[in-house]
């Protein structure tokens, strides 16, 4: 006898209970929709009744305040960052802890291994255009007949020759060119040394010192080169950096701040493997506008673009010229590495020296920025308006409040002022009390 096995045949009385079961959830289903649905209308009204209220209150605030949303948005913001101040430094310091932990020690090595590479044997100084006079009788014979010796040779060298009587000993010379008061300089110590003082061997002797001097320039330039590793440059420009020579920018010479700051460079560029050519050259040619003394039109980052751009340099070269007084935003990391050297060579203790007026003003003006902040009573910038010391008052200064502050004041300072250098920002907070009393007796 044979068996068949599959699913078991449902009765008719099964399957009606199955319909009627389907048929009642969906029914359940339906209902459920339409509660959810009649739920959503009433949470839509909800929501266009509390935007209604929410702009009845604007509307009112603004009356009541007699000030549009904007203006009281900014003094709840304003309110609301007094009252993070604490928190917010509280931030900045566990940042400034981070980067300090992580960065100190690699920045120490970068910085031994640059200043390491841009020792030079060498003092900053300043050159002196005086003549001394081997008698008394040699400054008549160089005035001349009516004065002819001294104008010819005024007009030959484009200087001005000053006599002063509290020296009798020796002549000025006196010129914002550097180039024509050496030719000058070593001219007259030639006709002195001569003794024919007469308009033409003046002129003989100023445009023999010319050429003579012309070619030391190049011979220094083609030495700047060499010592910088920078080779193939064209004979003209290789003679303008000669130029550097007999220039100086607050007491310090153009040639060794230049090769110091390329040296201090390509030390760099090696370290974080940046483009060494492009950093090399544009540590050499980053003040070349500086040598250009014809015409005022433009600063010397301008004349070094032109320059640059004559003698058709590498466009990145260029770039790091017209950047590295952050006249321009950095295009590359390179442009930042010649910034930096710049800032190394130039703001080391004994580099440069500048006139008293530009120094009380840079200290004014630091310390003017550290009085405009609320809570600032006073300010003093010290060490050459390196460090900073604010004294706050303790009424409107918590304690932990000072890291923003100072880190604001950093800002500031940083951007409105040029301070060769880091600067350090030191607040001061400090609550004192006292009492009088009146003892019998």
């Amino acid at each position: 006898m044979q068996k068949t096995f599959g699913p078991p045949r449902q009765s008719s009385g099964q399957a009606n209970i199955n319909e009627t079961e389907l048929a009642k959830r969906e029914g359940i289903l339906e209902e459920r929709e339409r509660q959810i649905s009649e739920k959503q209308k009433l949470i839509d009204q909800k929501l266009e009744q509390l935007e209604d209220l929410r702009k009845d209150l604007v509307e009112k605030l603004e009356h009541s305040a007699k000030m549009p949303a904007d203006d009281a948005q900014k003094i709840l913001l304003e309110q609301v960052e007094k009252d993070l101040a604490g928190e917010i430094s509280k931030k900045i310091k566990e940042a400034e802890d981070e980067i300090k932990l992580t960065a100190d020690e690699k920045a120490r090595e970068i910085l031994a291994d640059a200043m390491l590479h841009g020792v030079t044997d060498y003092i900053s100084e300043f050159t002196t255009s005086r003549v001394k006079l081997t008698d008394e009788e040699m400054k008549g014979r160089i005035i001349g007949k009516e004065g002819r010796n001294v104008r010819t040779f005024e007009q030959a060298t484009g200087v001005d020759l000053v006599m002063d009587d509290e020296i009798p000993d020796s002549l000025i010379l006196s010129s914002f060119d550097p180039i024509r008061r050496e030719i000058a300089k070593v001219a007259l110590e030639r006709l002195i040394a001569d003794g024919r003082i007469q308009p033409q061997r003046i002129e003989e002797i100023v445009a023999k010192t010319r050429e003579e001097l012309e070619k030391i320039m190049c011979q220094a330039g083609e030495k700047l080169c060499h010592d910088a590793g920078v080779y193939n440059l064209p004979k003209d420009l290789v003679c303008l950096l000669g130029r550097f020579k007999y220039r100086y920018s607050f007491g310090q010479n153009l040639i060794q701040h230049t090769l110091e700051e390329t040296q201090i460079g390509v030390a760099l560029a090696k370290t974080i493997g940046a483009d060494v050519n492009v950093v090399r050259l544009g540590c050499l040619l980053h003040d070349v506008g500086k040598i250009i003394t014809e015409g005022d039109e433009g600063t010397h980052v301008e004349k070094g673009v032109q320059i640059a751009r004559k003698f058709n340099m590498p466009e990145k070269v260029i770039n790091c010229i017209a950047e590295h007084h952050e006249d321009k935003p950095f295009s590359a990391v390179e442009s930042i590495l010649v910034y930096i050297a710049d800032a190394i060579s130039g703001g080391r203790p004994g580099a440069r020296h500048e006139a008293v007026e530009d120094y009380i003003k840079r200290l004014d003006d630091i310390e003017n920025i550290a009085l405009s902040f609320e809570g600032v009573e006073k300010a003093y910038a010290l060490q050459a308006g390196r460090e900073v010391r604010v004294i706050v008052i303790p009424e409107k200064i918590a304690d932990e409040e000072l890291p923003k502050l100072t880190h604001d004041i950093a800002q500031r300072i940083s951007k409105e002022v040029m301070v060769p250098g880091a600067v350090k920002i030191t607040a001061i907070r400090e609550a004192r009390y006292s009492e009088s009393i009146f003892t019998k007796g």
